[in-house]
């Protein structure tokens, strides 16, 4: 065998490992031929051994069928190879080895694409994890752009504030190129500490991060790579928030400015309002996304799985278990903890094999339909809390023959055309198994998705795991110690890993969970950058109409009124946002749930939310500045006059 380090570390402590040997489930000896270096936390590997593929032949784990998908096969090209010129002589492999299959072709995929693109629809690369990456990565580049407008916004909005000292500039005979490069080098400059605090930010609060994303990132501080990309990165952030501050200041006549004739231009169509626009466009968008992500996953969350997950319990058949099932199963039974026994060949939330190999009367030979396979024992129906809709559970004490039987779900019945499939006999595996129960459809893997024919093997099928219910009238406190005992005494070299049905279940929506979750977080992002933008520049509006404020409050304005005429401009602003957000929004998170077979609708209340909460957010942020401005005394603000 071959062994990591973790794991040489935990059985030999620090002796040399090397021809050691290793007893494996308690019956086969292995000896240490190698010692490799742990799994990094970012492989799709992950083991603490390897042992030769002859032993599973041995113990009767291997097959010739190449319609059974639970095997994976990794191969090593040579060093000038190419998969692009490799993979047309795999083509006719099926043909030469498989005459069943002989229309199915082979080919090699590149592992370093397998995490994030190997998702397929009829051997053709279709996405993958990378769609999520580029989602967050696109969110991202928007809230830095958001974060721009605001630069942009602002840094013009002080244009009179800087109108003199630009004119004075050039008077005394500066370039307009040299105050183009003045302004964006203070942009650059914001920037370049904008970066640092970042840094800062991210070191502190990354392990937190990787608590919400359930991964291991890391800041490489070693790696020169990583000062160039940021080096880059803050220059052209740097570049793109300054570029049309430093261009429009720039472009300031000193004649006009120096004699006080400068004035910002109040057109209807600004770039300042459409950067305005933008942003919050892009903030209601995030709240659209969010509120439809949380349906989809509560959606699932609801959905009947089809089989009773509270008080079922597996544990994997490790060591001496799968010699002493038989007694343990009796024992069990007779604590009175347990009402119902099975072994199975995966945990119920998983499904571990599927095929396009089983056969039955009458099926097209093109049909290469997907079967999800399941193998059990006893009482599986039972045991799980299945509900059947024709025939019976496999009952081995009562029907000898059961060994051979099987049960298979709703939507088999359909795909095999059956009227009456009791009885019926199919074969897969090089047997023959009989039809003896019908169950409806039930969630083996995802809850988005559609529910997938089921074949379940009876007791001739191979074994991994066993599921126990615990008796309704018996508290879980109460029957996990006495179960704990009998499998110690019976597997005593094992410890107890007991897994409860309904935990597993639930972690089927981490994912979706995660991407709730990062929505949500850069939606508040997004929502309080755009604020805080809006609210500068609701400032230095309100400051540069505080003598038209005063006159009219002198010629009667109620404090109302003067909030209302500050605010209604910003308000209009928004509107405008939501009504180029909501068809954007639509189409993108209608896009995104044709992934899920099982999906939400997206109600028409997501979007006057959305709406409603951007007018909302706006107004309580623009009407500070405008209410601090109406309740101003007009005495001091016309006191120049």
């Amino acid at each position: 065998m071959v062994i990591t380090e973790a794991f040489a570390q935990k059985m030999f402590g620090s002796e040399d490992p090397i021809g050691k040997v290793v007893k494996v489930d308690n019956t086969d000896d292995f000896t240490v031929s190698a010692v490799i270096k742990n799994m990094p936390s970012n492989s799709s590997f992950n083991f603490e051994f390897l042992l030769p593929w002859s032993y599973l032949r041995t113990i009767g784990g291997d097959d010739e069928n190449w319609g059974n998908n639970s095997t994976t096969t990794y191969v090593k090209l040579k060093t000038n190879a190419s998969v692009a010129a490799l993979n047309p002589k795999l083509k006719t492999l099926r043909k030469e080895y498989d005459k069943e299959e002989a229309t199915m072709e082979t080919f090699l995929y590149p592992l370093t694409r397998v995490h994030l693109h190997g998702k397929f629809e009829n051997g053709i690369e279709t996405g993958g994890r990378i769609d999520i990456v580029k989602l967050f990565g696109i969110i991202a580049a928007f809230i830095l752009l958001v974060a721009c407008i605001n630069f942009m916004n602002l840094s013009t909005a002080r244009s009179e504030k800087r109108a003199k000292e630009v004119g004075i500039r050039k008077v005394v005979g500066a370039p307009r190129a040299s105050l183009i490069a003045q302004f964006m080098g203070e942009s650059i400059f914001i920037s370049l500490l904008s970066a640092c605090l970042a840094v800062l930010i991210v070191f502190l609060t990354l392990s937190s991060f990787n608590t919400l994303v359930d991964k291991k990132l890391f800041l490489d501080f070693n790696n020169p790579l990583f000062w160039i990309y940021g080096l880059a990165f803050v220059l052209i952030t740097g570049l793109l928030a300054g570029s049309y501050p430093a261009i429009y200041l720039s472009s300031f006549r000193p004649i006009k400015v120096i004699k006080g004739g400068f004035k910002s231009v109040q057109a209807s169509i600004t770039p300042r309002k459409v950067l305005v626009v933008g942003q919050f466009t892009f903030a209601i968008l995030l709240i659209i996304a969010t509120l439809v992500i949380r349906m989809q996953i509560q959606k699932a969350q609801d959905r009947q799985n089809g089989y009773k997950k509270a008080n079922l319990v597996y544990h994997f058949m490790e060591g001496d278990v799968q010699k002493n099932y038989t007694v343990i199963r009796n024992e069990l039974m007779a604590s009175g903890m347990v009402q119902s026994v099975s072994k199975t060949s995966a945990p119920i939330t998983e499904g571990w094999s599927n095929t396009w190999g089983i056969e039955w009367k009458g099926k097209d030979p093109n049909n290469k339909t997907v079967i999800d396979r399941f193998c059990a024992d006893d009482a599986i129906v039972k045991t799980v809390g299945m509900e059947l809709v024709a025939g019976r559970d496999i009952d081995l004490a009562n029907h000898p023959a059961d060994s051979n039987a099987a049960i298979i779900n709703e939507s088999s019945v359909k795909l095999m055309g059956f009227k009456n499939p009791i009885g019926e006999v199919v074969k897969d595996m090089g047997q023959e198994w009989t039809i003896v129960g019908v169950v409806k459809d039930f969630i083996l893997t995802s809850p988005y998705g559609s529910t997938d024919p089921l074949f379940i093997a009876g007791a001739k099928g191979w074994f991994n795991v066993i599921h126990l219910r615990i008796a309704d009238k018996v508290s879980t406190a109460q029957a996990i110690p006495v179960i704990e005992k009998i499998f110690n005494k019976y597997n005593p070299s094992y410890p107890f890993n007991y897994r409860f049905v309904d935990e597993e279940y639930s972690k089927k929506f981490d994912n979706e969970r995660r991407t709730g979750k990062l929505a949500t977080l850069f939606a508040l992002f997004t929502i309080v950058i755009s604020c805080l933008g809006l609210f500068g520049l609701a400032s230095y509006m309100a400051e540069n109409r505080i003598k038209e404020i005063g006159v009219r409050k002198v010629m009667g304005a109620s404090v109302t009124s003067i909030t209302g005429l500050l605010s209604y401009d910003f308000l209009k602003l928004v509107l405008v946002s939501f009504i180029l957000a909501a068809p954007l929004g639509y189409w993108g998170m209608h896009t995104w749930l044709q992934q899920f077979s099982y999906r939400t609708d997206i109600s028409w209340w997501i979007f006057g939310i959305s709406g409603g909460g951007a007018v909302l957010i706006a107004l309580l942020t623009v009407s500070y500045q405008a209410i601090k401005a109406a309740v101003a005394n007009p005495v001091k603000s016309l006191r120049t006059e």
